[in-house]
């Protein structure tokens, strides 16, 4: 996928948005510092009806939200992470075994210790700034979401 600019990152977003199933996906985004990673969330987001301020989890590591109608959502960014075995220390293994969005940065650093995710999104800046976008489904829901 080629996202020319962020308006069809959002366009993607929105799209995805009206998918069933994505109230409980779990999401991996991947990529380079300043690739769109945080922007894609924000936008997912906003298109599930979240209001307010969105903001990037960097330091808090995770970010919840509530969507409108029930449901939540958690934004987590494991960029600052050292070791895997943080994400075990901050308990974060009961957030991924409950009902829920969860959108995953820098998943790497939390090693093998995350669930297999249901999409996973690779980011690639281009050398015009544009995004070249690889999307894999990695379970059936994953399958459903971008059928």
């Amino acid at each position: 996928m080629h996202w020319p600019d962020e308006a069809a990152c959002e366009a993607f977003a929105r799209s995805l948005a009206t998918r069933p199933g994505i109230a409980d996906a779990s999401i991996e985004l991947r990529g380079s510092l300043g690739a769109g990673k945080t922007t894609f969330v924000r936008h997912l987001l906003r298109a599930l009806g979240v209001s307010g301020r969105i903001k990037s989890p960097t330091y808090a590591v995770m970010e919840p939200y509530q969507l409108p109608g029930g449901g939540s959502a958690a934004h987590f960014d494991f960029y600052r992470f050292n070791d895997p075995r943080e994400w075990l220390d901050a308990g974060f293994r009961d957030v991924f075994s409950a009902p829920g969005l969860k959108l995953s940065e820098w998943p790497d650093k939390a090693g093998e210790l995350l669930p297999l995710p249901d999409l996973r999104l690779d980011i690639d800046t281009l050398d015009d700034d544009s995004r070249a976008v690889r999307i894999a489904a990695l379970t059936p829901r994953g399958v459903g979401l971008l059928a």
